[in-house]
């Protein structure tokens, strides 16, 4: 029995570590497939979507340094695309870009999530930490959003049956 839920919550964050799924796909799977507590649920798939969005920042700078040391063309690619986004849009982002990161993370909107989230900040040379904390500040309110959503749907099904 102990076993089996831990390998739930290992699962539900492995979940939310995903790119396509994150929190909200492994919330959805642990609150309906695994029929776990909402709290640890939670926290599991937020666990796994802050985890992997922590070291999608933390590396994605070094790769890019990497790939335009090596390749003359992404070199290229790079530099004309960090200059587009941080000098030509950054008083933009300046603006709004806490709401705008948050928000990207927060609303569950096709392809969007937390590590579009994470690229967003690194072409906008947000740092670490900040991109960290608000990226995370939308994770939470994601998967607020998700059990809101779940239990909605829940009580509609047992309102409609009754």
């Amino acid at each position: 029995m102990l076993t089996e839920k831990i390998l739930q919550v290992l699962t539900t964050i492995g979940m939310g570590a995903l790119p396509i799924f994150e929190v909200r796909g492994a919330l959805s799977m642990a609150l309906g497939l695994f029929h776990m507590n909402v709290w640890e649920a939670f926290l599991s798939a937020a666990l796994g979507n802050i985890l992997a969005v922590s070291l999608v920042l933390r590396f994605l700078d070094p790769a890019s340094r990497f790939l335009m040391k090596r390749y003359p063309w992404w070199n290229t690619t790079l530099t004309r695309l960090f200059h587009k986004t941080r000098h030509e849009h950054s008083k933009k982002f300046k603006e709004f870009g806490s709401l705008f990161l948050i928000g990207i993370v927060a609303l569950p909107l096709p392809m969007a999530g937390a590590w579009l989230g994470s690229l967003i900040a690194f072409l906008f040379g947000v740092r670490y930490w900040n991109a960290l904390i608000l990226l995370s500040i939308g994770i939470l309110c994601s998967g607020a959003l998700v059990i809101f959503g779940v239990h909605s749907v829940t009580e509609l099904i047992e309102w409609i049956k009754a």
